[in-house]
């Protein structure tokens, strides 16, 4: 069972009037405003040994002091799942997820999942919400990703990327031979009639993604792409609707796309690459306690890198043909 958190510190006097809950949030900033909030609600967190509701007003000198079970956040079974770590301390670890691998458990995948491989590593992730996990990548998309190791951690990184301040870069093989990269500015929410997919949708969620040539190919194009937000399927449904959807997508690819005259090799590549063609290449995001930097990169898996190459050496010989 997780150590209970006991905290404790005096009201300024500067803050006499304030909210109880904004002013707790202020004296312990290591931890979330909601988890702050429902400790005061069940009398956890108390003003001069009283209990207190979130909104009642402090004079200031009064003594806080905080007595809290951290409960189990999660349930899923530890299992013995190898992780390729990138980083990993006291109070975070990276990961190159592959392609394949399940983030969370749920229907149709109780098990087997990064979070089961997480909770073999390290038992204490169960008492963090999500295991400490603070964004997902789809199942059949490879590479980095963060996750938080203590309450302090997952609070601090949640807030990163909230502000937008966790640098996230992928690579994207797409179909079409770009000429310039771009910006797609577009909001994105479920789509109105096939739950399993997203959309572009005008009473969408606001959803910037950065996009720029990596290397051009004949009929397709290496992207590297950053995304500004972090919506659901961003990157697949805002590349499908500037109409040069990703290499493989299930969901959002469209019809498969062969470069003219491309040699059997290339079209067996091609036909028979069946996940999208998506890469979380880089992160970068200041560590929650130092404030120093963290930057993690991870390598093309070898079924991407493969498209890759056979896209490169199909581009080279039709240059080769044409001289």
């Amino acid at each position: 069972m997780p150590e209970p958190v006991r905290l404790e510190a005096r009201v300024p006097d500067a803050s006499a009037g304030r909210r109880f809950d904004a002013v707790l949030a202020e004296l312990f900033p290591e931890h979330s405003r909601s988890r702050l909030a429902g400790w005061i609600k069940s009398g956890q967190a108390r003003l001069d040994g009283r209990e207190a509701r979130p909104r009642d007003p402090v004079r200031g000198g009064e003594r806080v002091s905080v007595e809290a079970e951290v409960g189990i956040a999660t349930d899923a079974p530890a299992e013995d799942i190898a992780l390729d770590v990138l980083y990993e301390d006291a109070h975070v670890i990276v990961v190159d997820k592959p392609a394949g691998l399940v983030v969370h458990p749920g229907a149709g995948n109780p098990a087997g999942t990064l979070v089961n491989a997480l909770l073999h590593r390290d038992p204490a992730l169960a008492a963090l919400p999500r295991a400490g996990i603070v964004h997902r990548l789809d199942k059949d998309t490879s590479g980095v990703m963060v996750i938080a190791r203590t309450l302090e951690a997952h609070t601090a990184l949640v807030e990163q990327l909230s502000a937008r301040k966790v640098h996230r870069q992928y690579l994207a093989v797409v179909v079409g031979a770009l000429v310039s990269g771009g910006t797609a500015n577009a909001p994105i929410d479920r789509h109105p009639r096939d739950r399993l997919r997203m959309a572009v949708r005008e009473d969408g969620k606001d959803a910037v993604t950065h996009f720029r040539l990596r290397e051009r190919f004949r009929a397709h194009t290496l992207l590297e792409c950053r995304l500004e937000t972090g919506r659901t399927h961003q990157i697949r449904v805002h590349m499908a609707h500037l109409k040069h959807p990703i290499v493989g997508d299930p969901l959002y690819g469209g019809p498969l796309k062969l470069p003219k005259g491309a040699s059997d090799g290339t079209v067996a590549m091609l036909r028979g690459f069946r996940r999208q063609a998506l890469h979380a290449e880089t992160l970068e995001f200041a560590h929650p306690v130092t404030g120093e930097p963290v930057r993690c990169s991870a390598p093309m898996p070898a079924d991407m890198q493969a498209l890759v190459d056979a896209l490169r050496a199909d581009s080279r010989e039709a240059a080769e043909r044409g001289r």
